[in-house]
């Protein structure tokens, strides 16, 4: 978007350092030639500008000499936002400019890979010199949910000769045409009413998916990667359920209408680089969950007919990407839409910025980041993370927080994916199994020794109850007590029929949020739900004082303990002997029924996906979604989150709407009236002040936060109703 000024004087050898000083000094001393022409010391402050960009890339080169790698930072939003902060500094230590350009960098999380129409409109000349005014703007009512379009507006004005692309695009120097590649391309500006029915009308010839009936052809190509193995496994497991789910919702909805995808999918996690070896572990106790999730990920995908590419190394990545790398314009490449969409995980996210390099920004909007924990808006957002010292290497990437996927609904400011729950045995089947088998067997979730370390005491409670059993590895030879029966590391379906003949499954405390105690209940276990005093978070406890956000474990799987609690689900704190013996009792007296929400379902899991694929644009952006009839508006107290007063409500916040209420007008419309009105980049707007009716709306689009609250501010939040058992719906979603 900004160009390069920096690529007329610098070979293809240059440092980042040096990209980055010629990028400061380039945009500075344009700024300055533009407000002050005629300067009498229009050399020396040039010299004051060079010295101060050394100066400023010299230490930030030195606070972040870990995170360069070359080509990433040349194109990263990280560098565009870092350049924000320095040129924001510069400008306040010159005192000679009047004002502040923090947002001068802000990348586009939005953009678009369409090319656009040549054939535009010329706008009327502006009746203010250069600032443009709504009635100027090609027929354009307004430009609100759009911070940034004014301020493109006028970049274009001055720089769209600076690079040969943007006429390429069909940029010839009109508003109109500016305002055409900001919103096709950039994703800057609002689309025209006018092009938002002819991309409809276009995108209505495009082919449609073919639903299959089978997974045959996927498994055959996950047969011929070894890194791959128990993803193959697991699906061939849960084939029958694959297909007769599918079946079931085809019959419900029409789901043959939907445009045909060009999908990516990298796994990183899996990748020899990441150095996580997790398909070597897979079958010695490491972590599935990741694991879990992909695997469903990629069965469904595949049976909603989409075109699917895989992705487990590097090299596999570049090959798939090679006409996309190499770009240096400052416009996206030209053609035919390469990807729709890229799955990916956080790991394969810094792979694909070091691979794309300057190209990184202009397809940041297809991604879909698979994120098990969660990533808070304020954690997100780069320039205001480094305000905040949000310290975490997993933040900091520039994204529409509903762009990263979640295993669990735990932060509604992302997307829930969540995952399937393995099951084999119906109620029946399992009814039968306990006749035959003995029912008073407690299984021990946790798949390595180590998990077990410290917890003897509470072990000896549950044995005088029941029959201890686990399936743990123990390569490191942890002393586990003698009365154990350990099953050793079992196959999906050795581990589902332990699991029907067992009574309750007992939580050790960790691993956190795991499937496994989501599968013992859908087999007909109680599970056993240690409680956290105080809860966990990353302030109080190692594992997460680097994940990127500030959410409050309750329990070791909060999910089970509020969306389905008793009786399958008992919550106690394992620190207390006769807390935990109380349960336990109770718990041997109970028979319960195998229970699962349909959200974990196979259906479940494919109804979701396919709304989230035709529905979820992070490019246009040329409906809200989900509806503005799923929108119920609350007001928060001091201190208060949207998260809090949407649950009071049994509602959810929804992100989504937050453009919809960040309006002066919207907000009168609830009975807000504002004596002032100013524009805050935090985390607690939109909101309002009612002893001084002072009203804030959020100048950054990336900081819509449902987790934000404030001390003296009430926050107005955009709540919504969901479909039970499908929270990642609403109620008109499956109308629309």
């Amino acid at each position: 978007m900004f160009g390069n000024p920096c690529r007329r004087k610098a070979s293809q050898k240059l440092s980042v350092l040096l990209i980055i000083f010629g990028f400061v000094w380039g945009l500075m001393l344009l700024r300055y030639t533009i407000q002050y022409p005629r300067h009498e010391n229009s050399v020396k402050l040039r010299e004051q500008i060079l010295e101060l960009s050394k100066r400023y890339v010299r230490v930030l080169a030195e606070e972040n000499q870990n995170m360069i790698d070359g080509a990433s930072m040349a194109g990263s939003a990280d560098l565009k936002k870092t350049i924000a902060v320095l040129l924001d500094d510069i400008l306040q230590r010159l005192g000679k400019l009047e004002n502040k350009v923090d947002d001068i960098a802000t990348i586009g999380s939005t953009n678009s890979t369409n090319s656009t129409s040549g054939n535009v409109v010329q706008a009327p000349p502006s009746k203010q010199g250069n600032v443009p005014v709504i009635s100027d703007l090609c027929g354009l009512t307004s430009i609100d949910g759009f911070p940034h379009c004014e301020e493109k507006i006028m970049w274009m004005k001055e720089m769209w000769q600076s690079e040969s692309c943007y006429a390429n695009y069909g940029v010839n120097g009109s508003t109109c045409s500016f305002i055409v590649y900001l919103s096709e391309v950039e994703n800057f500006c609002p689309m025209h009413p006018v092009r938002i029915r002819q991309i409809a009308d276009d995108t209505a010839l495009k082919p449609k998916v073919q639903i299959l009936a089978s997974l045959e052809g996927l498994i055959e190509l996950l047969s011929s990667r070894e890194e791959l193995l128990w993803i193959k496994q697991r699906i061939q497991r849960m084939e029958g359920k694959w297909i007769t789910a599918l079946t079931s919702l085809v019959k419900k909805q029409n789901l043959e209408h939907q445009p045909k995808k060009k999908i990516l999918l990298h796994l990183g996690l899996l990748t020899k680089e990441s150095g996580f070896k997790i398909a070597e572990n897979a079958f010695k106790g490491g972590p599935l969950g990741e694991l879990v999730q992909w695997s469903d990920l990629i069965a469904s995908v595949y049976l909603l007919g989409h075109s699917m590419t895989l992705s487990t190394s590097v090299m596999e990545l570049k090959s798939h990407l090679s006409t996309l790398t190499g770009n240096t314009a400052g416009c996206p490449i030209r053609g035919e839409k390469l990807l729709d969409l890229i799955y990916i995980d956080i790991v394969g996210l810094k792979q694909l910025n070091s691979i794309l390099g300057a190209s990184f920004t202009h397809y940041r909007c297809v991604l879909r980041v698979l994120d098990s924990f969660g990533t808070e808006p304020e954690f997100n957002h780069a320039q205001y993370a480094k305000k905040k010292n949000h310290g975490s290497p997993w933040g900091k990437l520039n994204l529409i927080p509903k762009q990263f996927y979640n295993m669990f609904p735990h932060t509604p400011d992302n997307s829930f994916l969540g995952f399937v729950v393995e099951q084999h045995f119906n109620s029946d089947n399992i009814t039968q199994l306990r006749k035959n088998q003995r029912t008073n067997k407690a299984l021990v979730y946790g798949k390595l020794a180590e998990y077990w370390e410290d917890k003897t005491s509470y072990l000896d409670i549950v044995r005088k109850k029941a029959e201890v059993h686990g399936t743990f590895h123990n390569e490191h030879r942890v002393q586990i007590p003698d009365y154990v029966v350990n099953h050793g590391i079992l196959n999906g379906l050795n581990l589902q029929l332990l699991l029907s003949k067992s009574k309750v499954f007992v939580g050790l405390g960790f691993p956190y949020e795991g499937p496994a105690p989501l599968e013992a209940i859908a087999n007909g276990c109680i599970f056993l739900n240690p409680k956290f005093r105080p809860p966990k978070n990353r302030q109080n406890t190692d594992f997460f004082k680097k994940k990127p956000t500030f959410r409050e474990l309750s329990s070791q799987h909060p999910y089970a303990e509020i969306y389905i609690g008793k009786p399958h689900v008992w919550t106690v704190d394992i620190e207390n002997p006769s807390e935990v013996e109380a349960a336990l009792d109770q718990i041997m007296e109970l028979q319960v029924e195998p229970y699962l929400p349909y959200e974990f379902t196979n259906e479940g899991m494919l109804e979701r996906l396919n709304w989230f694929i035709a529905k979820q644009d992070f490019c246009r952006q040329r409906e809200i979604w989900p509806p503005l009839t799923a929108l119920r508006t609350k007001t928060a107290k001091p201190h208060q989150s949207c998260v809090e007063v949407c649950q009071e409500s049994q509602l959810i916040c929804e992100p989504a709407f937050f453009y919809h209420l960040n309006k002066q007008a919207e907000l009168e419309r609830y009975g807000i009236h504002c004596k002032t009105l100013e524009r805050h980049s935090d985390l607690y707007a939109p909101s309002y002040d009612p002893a001084n009716q002072k009203c804030v709306l959020q100048s950054d689009y990336l900081l819509f936060s449902c987790a934000g609250s404030h001390e003296n501010y009430n926050r107005i939040c955009p709540c919504r109703d969901y479909v039970k058992g499908q929270v990642a719906l609403c109620q008109h979603c499956l109308e629309k």
